[in-house]
């Protein structure tokens, strides 16, 4: 849409929501007309677009989308309710009069909306005045929609595209002092956490408390162009580390959707939005609720699929694609990954069964050798705590070839994570379902198949498992022998891999009781029928604990 035609629906938009004075003849009768009057002014100037702006101007100039632009194309049509809409910092030339020199908006909007028809708070920086500083936004505003939407119990959308939380440093010149750092509405923001959706895009540079109000969140975004995230910016930055960095190079979107701390990378502001109202479309609208399930008719859920009886190899050095699995046993378009570029192979998502959510839990096979990294521990218990916080199910599909050894791994502490996340698959009382795709090794592989009483699971025949595998334990145990064969070691090693050949089949594994083999075109009927059974019995018992006791989980993102 071309700015001209931007700025015309805009401002349509804002003369529909604030009717002139001369069309409301009841309005020109009244004493408090003026007062009025006045109100509909400042609306009218807040919610229309000035093109001659500096601000304005610099926002499109950066390829931005200015803030009301946003809500707009977030949420659905005309429903956006704001709050404080006349809020701004006002000099008044006289104490005594309202006689006003000069009036500037709050560069931070709230308001109540719905997105695909349900309720959310929507809260959106304003870079345009005072470049989003926290300083010029009536901090009351933004205290008030965190508080609100705990209250009201729905979910919490952030836009963010804002500075630091204290301002300007020359702000300590106006108030003739220096103050200790406040963190207002801190308390409510983590709170929430643990009671409703909250989610945030990071649409410009988020840094201080920007950077934690993007974070302090069950799901983040950020446009690749545009959004970049730092605890500092690059003027702070040079004086204390004497680095010169920009802000792409500092904390750009490619940078924090690598390291975890923004889940998810969007090629612009649209599909930002996009993956807002995916993500909480899974959702419950707060921990008092069951996710909600859709009209599933065009996907049968008895459906197999022919491709999943040869997509794994018979090889085991042959790797897969284990979304292709997840895209093949899920609804149709249900996929939604969270997290596709960190955690060293590890796969989180959220996806439909028979229109129900689930959250899921795998391993891309094609990296790190299957082994668990303290990334891939961090991004799964992340996943795990957010699934039990809302009353998910979770569907392992299982490729575990244990933690990762060696000298980096001791140095990234990464038992220490792993058993973080054993604690988490133990600790969340969540229904839980595994498919044994591939490899179950060692404490990592058994702490993801075996954590319930009793553990639901079935493996399909490309299934290997063991205390540890194969390859290195027969090193490892026999490692006087294949020492003293000299030239013949690899024979010898290969004649007692041969050996093991046998017993490592998962048929003797399930004759003695300990898995369910399939058909791996049965896992999508199979894990229907669970998912349904689970909706229709468990998770509203679980539900009734809640409402009695509150949140069972603190949620630590």
């Amino acid at each position: 849409m071309s700015t001209s035609k931007t700025l015309e629906r805009l401002n349509t938009i804002a003369n529909h929501l604030e009717p002139t004075a001369k069309k409301d003849k009841a309005l020109e009768k009244s004493e408090w007309k003026d007062i009025i009057h006045e109100i509909r002014r400042r609306q009218r100037q807040n919610r229309t677009a000035n093109a001659n702006d500096r601000g304005y101007i610099r926002q499109k100039t950066t390829g931005k989308l200015w803030v009301r632009e946003r809500i707009d194309r977030l949420v659905d049509q005309n429903s956006f309710y704001e709050l404080g809409s006349v809020a701004g910092r006002t000099k008044y030339a006289k104490q005594d009069t309202d006689e006003k020199d000069e009036y500037t908006p709050a560069n931070f909007i709230a308001g109540k909306a719905k997105m695909n028809q349900r309720p959310i708070i929507v809260a959106a920086d304003d870079f345009t005045i005072r470049g989003g500083h926290a300083d010029g936004a009536v901090w009351g505003k933004s205290l008030y929609a965190e508080q609100l939407a705990r209250s009201l119990k729905i979910p919490m959308v952030r836009l963010i595209d804002g500075s630091s939380g204290g301002g300007s440093v020359t702000l300590a010149l106006d108030k003739g002092s220096t103050m200790l750092p406040p963190l207002i509405g801190m308390h409510d923001m983590i709170a929430s956490l643990s009671e409703i959706p909250v989610v945030a895009a990071a649409l410009g540079p988020a840094v201080g408390l920007g950077a934690a109000r993007a974070t302090l969140t069950h799901f983040s975004v950020i446009p690749q162009n545009i959004g970049s995230l730092f605890a500092a910016g690059p003027p702070i930055v040079a004086n204390a580390t004497f680095e010169t960095v920009t802000k792409e190079s500092l904390g750009g979107a490619l940078i924090h959707t690598a390291n975890g701390s923004i889940d998810n990378l969007a090629v612009d502001e649209d599909d930002c939005f996009a993956q807002v109202r995916q993500f909480l479309s899974y959702l419950p609208a707060n921990t008092h609720q069951l996710p909600s399930r859709i009209n599933n008719e065009n996907d049968d859920p008895n459906r197999c699929d022919d491709e999943l009886i040869s997509i794994i190899p018979r090889r085991r050095q042959r790797s897969y694609q284990v979304r292709d699995i997840l895209i093949r046993v899920m609804d149709q378009g249900s996929w939604f990954e969270i997290g596709a570029r960190w955690g060293d192979g590890a796969v989180c998502g959220l996806a439909r069964l028979n229109g129900y959510p689930v959250g899921i839990i795998s391993f891309d096979g094609s990296k790190q050798g299957n082994v668990l990294t303290t990334a891939s521990c961090q991004k799964f218990r992340r996943h795990i705590d957010l699934c039990d916080v809302f009353g998910i199910p979770i569907l392992n599909f299982a490729d575990y070839a244990g933690f990762s050894v060696g000298t980096q791994a001791e140095r990234e502490a990464t038992i220490r994570h792993g058993s973080t996340l054993t604690a988490a698959l133990y600790q969340c009382d969540i229904p839980y379902f595994t498919v044994v795709l591939r490899k179950v090794f060692g404490v990592a592989g058994a702490a993801f198949v075996d954590n319930r009483i009793p553990n639901m699971r079935v493996a399909w025949p490309s299934g290997d498992w063991g205390s540890l595998p194969l390859e290195g334990g027969i090193y490892a145990a026999y490692k006087r022998e294949l020492d003293a064969a000299g030239d013949k070691k690899q024979e010898l090693y290969d004649n007692i891999m041969a050996k093991f050949e046998a017993v490592r089949s998962p048929v003797r594994t399930a004759e003695a009781f300990d898995i369910e083999l399939i058909d791996p075109r049965h896992t999508r009927p199979i894990l229907c029928e669970w998912v349904q059974m689970i909706y229709d019995h468990i998770l509203p018992v679980r539900l009734e604990k809640v409402k009695v006791n509150g949140p069972r989980v603190v949620y630590r993102p």
